[in-house]
């Protein structure tokens, strides 16, 4: 399944993901942009549109909740990404995050620990 987010969406997902269920007023609140609740609810139907999000109805409101997991999406971003801008390939992706960054000595060795376990794991 490819999951695509709008970087509003992926803040809202983020709040849920981060929070749990959640209330418009909730989501809101945690935003870092002052957005009316309107719009933030408007986002939230559009993720629920999606196959994203979905609501329990609580009172007069509804508490909204991630239907996917926070790795899902990050492994279809991942992807697409790859896909789109790398042509494919995990390592051009992988050599343009470690050339591109001065990455610290404990960095570069738990990035060697997952490539050593990486390996283990296919044999």
């Amino acid at each position: 399944m490819t999951i695509s987010f709008t970087d509003r969406e992926a803040d809202v997902m983020q709040i849920l993901w981060d929070h749990g269920p959640s209330v418009v007023s909730e989501v809101r609140t945690h935003l870092q942009d002052q957005l009316a609740y309107t719009t933030v609810l408007t986002v939230l139907r559009t993720l629920e549109t999606k196959g994203y999000v979905a609501h329990e109805e609580e009172g007069r409101g509804h508490r909204y909740h991630a239907l996917i997991e926070q790795q899902e999406a990050r492994k279809s971003a991942l992807q697409h990404l790859t896909s789109k801008l790398f042509k494919g390939s995990s390592e051009l992706l992988f050599a343009h995050l470690v050339s591109d960054r001065k990455l610290g000595a404990d960095e570069i060795a738990r990035m060697r620990q997952l490539l050593a376990d990486s390996t283990k794991d296919k044999k």
